[in-house]
């Protein structure tokens, strides 16, 4: 034998006296041949060696791991040298277990859970069997198989939906035909009527809804100026945007209506507005210039027209008498003429012409006037 085989034939094994299980040292005769003696060495005592740290104590010579069958009769309680706490699970009355009695009810309540659906009646309900369509069910309550084989998605279907964009105190800028800035809030109202589609056709419809309601806005304030987005034009761009958005929202098979677009804040930027304002009161100075000058205008024309009116009809008296007519109307002439100055109307003949008569009517007389005859007498 070498000399290695030599030096491993006097170590001991480090698990115990060197045995090989059979009870038979495990020492061989040194040499080959008998060349040597047998070791003398007596074995030692089993048990008093280093042992496997992995293994449990036991009271036997014999060694063996702990099984699974050991590791539940600690846990019950019914084994393992009386090691364990000992628990048990509580049995019915007639000894049996409650196991069976606990899953049962763990299934009714699973089966009627998914299995029995209330349906409100603004509501309509999308039955899947294994995520594709099957049927709509309607208000009330309706069975379907249970979960995982068929859900249900309930969705209201009758109430309006309001989205505000942007949300918010956000501002959100748009340019407009004239190449100006308006910072713009409005309000979309919108309801589901396929349910079906709405709910297989887009993935997020109401993210949907919104974005192609911004598309529409911006498209249809690129069409009009600025003065029509914050004054008359309002009612025309909320209709114009209401059209587009039903089109294309019709185009993507969403399922959704549009009832109507509501135009809430047209502003123009934060930056800019004091010197928006200035414009602004111009315009609206000028524009009630326009509106004064317009109704007087529109004043004098019909007192224009209502004195051509006359004219005519005069003018036919006068066709069919025209002698008459022309003294009616030298008289109506002269009295309108006379009535407005002061005059005085002189018939005998004798009188002076310088007389300021005039200043006399005027003058009123005084209260005691003597005036002296040709006869020399008094005469008050």
């Amino acid at each position: 034998m070498s000399r290695i085989g030599l030096a491993m034939a006097g170590k001991k094994s480090p698990w115990g006296a060197g045995d090989t299980g059979s009870g038979e040292p495990s020492g061989e005769p040194a040499g080959d041949g008998g060349d040597s003696a047998p070791d003398s060495t007596p074995p030692p005592p089993r048990g008093n060696g280093p042992r496997n740290p992995w293994l449990p104590p036991s009271s036997g010579d014999g060694r063996r791991g702990q099984t699974l069958e050991d590791l539940f009769k600690r846990r019950a309680g019914g084994g393992g040298g009386g090691n364990g706490p000992g628990f048990r699970l509580p049995q019915r009355p007639g000894g049996g277990s409650w196991v069976p009695v606990a899953i049962g009810l763990v299934v009714l309540l699973w089966l009627g859970a998914t299995m029995v659906h209330r349906v409100s009646p603004q509501e309509k309900g999308i039955v899947s069997t294994f995520g594709a369509y099957s049927h709509t069910i309607d208000s009330g309550v309706s069975l379907t198989l249970p979960w995982p084989i068929q859900s249900v998605t309930v969705e209201d279907v009758t109430s309006i939906r309001r989205d505000s964009i942007p949300e918010g105190d956000g501002e959100r800028l748009m340019l407009t035909g004239d190449q100006n800035l308006v910072d713009l809030t409005y309000l979309v109202r919108w309801n589901i009527k396929d349910l079906k589609l709405y709910t297989f056709q887009l993935a997020q419809p109401a993210e949907t809804v919104k974005e192609v309601a911004e598309a529409a806005m911006r498209q249809s304030i690129a069409e009009v100026t600025l003065n029509d987005a914050m004054g008359s034009g309002r009612a025309a761009i909320e209709a114009n945007v209401r059209e587009r958005m039903q089109r294309v929202l019709d185009a993507y098979r969403s399922g959704v209506k549009i009832q109507g677009v509501e135009i809430k804040k047209t502003d123009p930027p934060a930056k800019v507005v004091d010197a928006f304002k200035e414009v602004l009161a111009a315009q609206q100075d000028a524009q009630s210039d326009i509106n004064r000058a317009e109704a007087y205008a529109q004043q004098i024309t019909q007192r224009a027209q209502g004195e051509a009116t006359a004219f005519d009809k005069v003018y036919e008296q006068y066709k069919l008498a025209p002698e008459v007519t022309r003294r009616r109307m030298y008289y109506d002439t002269m009295e309108r003429v006379l009535s407005k100055t002061d005059k005085v109307i002189v018939e005998t003949p004798g009188v002076m012409s310088y007389l300021p008569l005039p200043g006399i009517r005027q003058t009123p007389p005084p209260a005691d006037t003597t005036v002296n005859g040709a006869n020399g007498g008094e005469r008050r």
